[in-house]
């Protein structure tokens, strides 16, 4: 799946660790990678490292490290949902990844509030998510390429014009069990209108894949496609009436296509979607999912509400400020430009504009 994104944006790795192995267990993948990236460092000798996001794997490249006291900048710093165990595990991978980092690279005002009131030694920056960057690199890329979108239009023949699209993602290790039967009950009883269609791209892990095959497989009204390219899950969602999702990358990317969401988790990361209301939380219950879905496609005010294009997330430019605050240039930092709320929608402050707080040269440590 990574090679996909790879090929999209003309990149080459220059090293691949291939340590994913069936039924593994985050120990035994966190073993793995100390194993494999260390013998990277000694090869290429790095002045700093920079780590995106919370997985596994970007918290064992961050304390490796630090245990050879290497720099570290964090992209996507400062995220929190206040529970340690949700997102499980990256609400811890991305707190410890924080607490190491020498730059921190925060999305929003708001995550970086959360690592200013940690008291974390490193210096931090709001730049705007990176996610932001490549999701408008490749929106302008399909709205300015006729034939493209005709071939990716292609992949999606099965939809027929008449019915609003439901567009589906869901892998998270949290959901795995329960959570999953509830979401796949919730989405056989949503398959019985006749004006929706489910487009479901169904995530590889044998956890989410067995369960929603067998019990979403078989209807007419469900298409269970393979994981998508990046460039035609863009296009999906371009073409979607309503996202139910439980990832945090399509939290962000859904606004700014002007996309409402429904996020199958209790906590997120990420408020800002929330409060210009564009997304909201529906959690794994099963009533609650239909209702929340049912809600958007019976309502067409709260639709055109939760669809207006808020982006709080990003300019676009994340990237350059990332580069210039690495090369110790003067950082432009991003300000987010969030909509008016209509007088039926939630109440926000008379002031929209979400502000970052002055960045300090250096923040006292936890330990003072």
């Amino acid at each position: 799946m990574l090679q996909q994104v790879l090929d999209m944006f003309e990149l080459k790795a220059d090293y691949s660790l291939d340590v994913m192995r069936p039924e593994q267990t985050l120990n035994s993948l966190t073993a793995a990678l100390y194993a494999a990236i260390d013998p990277i460092l000694d090869e290429m000798k790095p002045d700093k490292i920079l780590v995106h996001g919370d997985t596994t794997s970007a918290m064992v490249a961050a304390m490796s490290a630090f245990h050879r006291r290497i720099p570290i900048g964090h992209v996507e710093a400062g995220l929190r949902t206040g529970d340690i165990r949700q997102p499980w595990p990256e609400e811890m991978n991305r707190r410890c990844i924080d607490l190491i980092s020498d730059h921190l690279f925060a999305p929003t005002a708001e995550s970086r509030r959360n690592v200013l009131g940690e008291r974390l030694q490193g210096v931090s920056f709001v730049t705007g998510n990176t996610v932001i960057d490549a999701l408008q690199l490749t929106a302008q890329r399909i709205d300015s390429n006729r034939q493209l979108r005709h071939a990716l239009d292609r992949q999606f023949s099965f939809l027929v014009p008449e019915r609003k699209v439901l567009v589906v993602t869901g892998h998270r290790r949290e959901n795995f069990g329960d959570g999953f039967l509830n979401i796949c009950k919730a989405l056989a009883e949503l398959a019985k209108r006749d004006d929706m269609q489910i487009v479901y791209p169904v995530h590889l892990n044998p956890n989410v894949l067995g369960p929603v095959t067998e019990h979403l497989g078989e209807l007419p009204n469900v298409h269970l496609i393979k994981p998508l390219d990046y460039l035609s899950f863009v296009r999906l969602m371009q073409r979607a009436h309503v996202i139910l999702t439980d990832s945090g990358g399509v939290q962000e990317e859904a606004p700014s296509l002007g996309k409402p969401v429904l996020v199958m988790r209790d906590v997120t990361e990420r408020p800002e979607a929330v409060a210009a209301g564009t997304v909201r939380l529906v959690g794994t219950e099963t009533d609650a999912i239909i209702n929340g879905v049912k809600a958007l496609f019976d309502d067409e005010i709260l639709w055109q509400n939760a669809s207006r294009s808020a982006n709080p997330y990003g300019d676009g430019k994340a990237s350059s400020r990332i580069v210039d605050a690495l090369m110790g240039r003067p950082v432009d930092e991003f300000v987010a430009e969030l909509p008016r709320q209509r007088p039926d929608a939630m109440d926000l402050q008379h002031d929209t504009r979400i502000k970052p707080q002055p960045h300090h040269a250096q923040l006292r440590s936890m330990a003072s």
